[in-house]
């Protein structure tokens, strides 16, 4: 049987200043998600709002459309609100592609500004994605290579042979957060290109790149800014490297004038060069569903309230299930660790199944992690409780032994 949350409990979240957006979220009566790291939840207005998309736009609008509901600046206008959401200037970010895609366009243009360099350089154990597009450039282009240390190498290792250096902020299964300013300053030193991954980052926790002078940065839609599944992804470049990078993906909606339809590629003067194909409208829109929504809340609150979500997880772990075999893996220190806490133990795949099947929604990362991620817009306190109440009493009675929680899925 289910324990209520004690006073303390609900005393937070009646404090709570942004309680309110749980609302605007459709979320499944009786789940307590702890997956917006890895998938977003559902703003209720998103399904609306592309009905109206898909039936009058489309369905009526026509090709019009383009015009008329302003289809053709919907990568530009996205990209300027998330810029506010990571500390950017209007005409710094746009929509477009994946991140993969979006990784690989910005490390060959910076490998390209640097010629006379050889070196990428990342951190072993970054997320995999970021590491095979870097390994699959030097197939391209044999006279480079990747240089992956260890987390705690990666100060050291900026030399003056590094063109380029390719890092998670918030690492995927860690939660590690890296020292943005420190880093990006240390890189100008030794005269390197800095692409910030932004995945695990962008609406959780605080990101100021004008602040710490980044060059670049990409990032997804489908996590915290609840973009939906396969969201297309966003890309920033400062205004002062613009007109120096040059994309490698020279597609039609990166032209100075697309709808010239000139047969010489002309890049646009701006972060435009970095689009590429049509810009996909539904995605688009659902994404800017989410975008909006987070605008609405102050950005103090959101990031203050990830921090004490996961504070209360690491609390609660702490004080009920000692000796259960947990490992804590995530730092902490609020200031050193992103919005999600990974747990380690050597039964980690069937205890997050277990937990599924009782509405409590984590993931699993290879080879043990557990992972809990805690976005501030949906989530209460006392789901923190009932998350921490469920794990605990999986562990003690050893429900996930049972045969059911074994079999793994394509998707963990």
């Amino acid at each position: 049987m289910t324990v209520e949350p004690p006073d303390f409990i609900r005393a937070l979240d009646e404090a709570d200043p942004i309680r309110a957006f749980r609302q605007r979220f459709s979320l499944p009566q009786g789940v307590v998600y702890l997956d917006g790291n890895s998938l977003g939840a559902l703003p209720a207005a998103t399904a609306p709002r592309l009905n109206e998309v898909v039936r009058q736009e489309w369905g009526e609008g026509l090709i019009r459309s383009w015009n008329t509901h302003d289809w053709i600046g919907a990568c530009r206008r996205v990209g300027d609100k998330i810029a506010s959401l990571i500390g950017a200037e209007a005409g710094e970010v746009v929509v477009a592609d994946s991140t993969s895609v979006n990784i690989f366009k910005l490390l060959m243009a910076a490998t390209a500004a640097r010629p006379e360099r050889r070196i990428i350089l990342s951190e072993a154990g970054n997320f995999p994605t970021d590491l095979y597009v870097a390994n699959g450039i030097t197939a391209l282009l044999p006279q480079l290579s990747v240089r992956a240390v260890a987390p705690d190498q990666v100060m050291e290792a900026i030399s003056k042979d590094v063109a380029v250096i390719l890092l998670t902020h918030v690492h995927y299964k860690t939660g590690r957060k890296y020292d943005m300013a420190a880093i990006t300053r240390r890189a100008h030193e030794c005269g390197a290109l800095v692409i910030w991954d932004l995945c695990h980052s962008a609406g959780a926790v605080e990101v100021d790149l004008g602040a710490v002078d980044a060059d670049m940065a990409v990032g997804c839609g489908y996590k915290y800014l609840n973009g939906g599944p396969g969201a297309p992804a966003f890309l920033h470049v400062a205004k002062r490297l613009q007109k120096d990078l040059k994309s490698p993906i020279t597609g039609w909606f990166g032209h100075a004038a697309p709808f010239d339809f000139a047969s010489a590629f002309q890049p646009a003067p701006d972060i435009n060069r970095f689009l590429s194909g049509t810009p996909p409208i539904l995605g688009l829109t659902a994404l800017e569903i989410g975008v909006d929504l987070m605008l609405e809340a102050p950005r103090e609150l959101l990031f203050r309230k990830s921090q004490l979500l996961c504070s209360l997880f690491v609390e609660l772990i702490d004080s009920s299930c000692q000796g259960l075999g947990l490992d804590l893996v995530t730092s902490r220190d609020p200031l050193s660790r992103g919005s999600h806490v990974s747990l380690r133990h050597a039964q980690g795949y069937p205890i997050v199944q277990a937990l599924i099947a009782r509405g409590i929604i984590g993931d699993f990362r290879a080879p043990d992690i557990l992972r809990f991620g805690f976005a501030p817009l949906y989530l209460s306190f006392a789901d923190i409780w009932r998350a921490t109440d469920a794990l605990r009493d999986v562990l003690a009675t050893r429900q996930w032994d049972a045969e059911q929680f074994k079999a793994r899925a394509l998707v963990t």
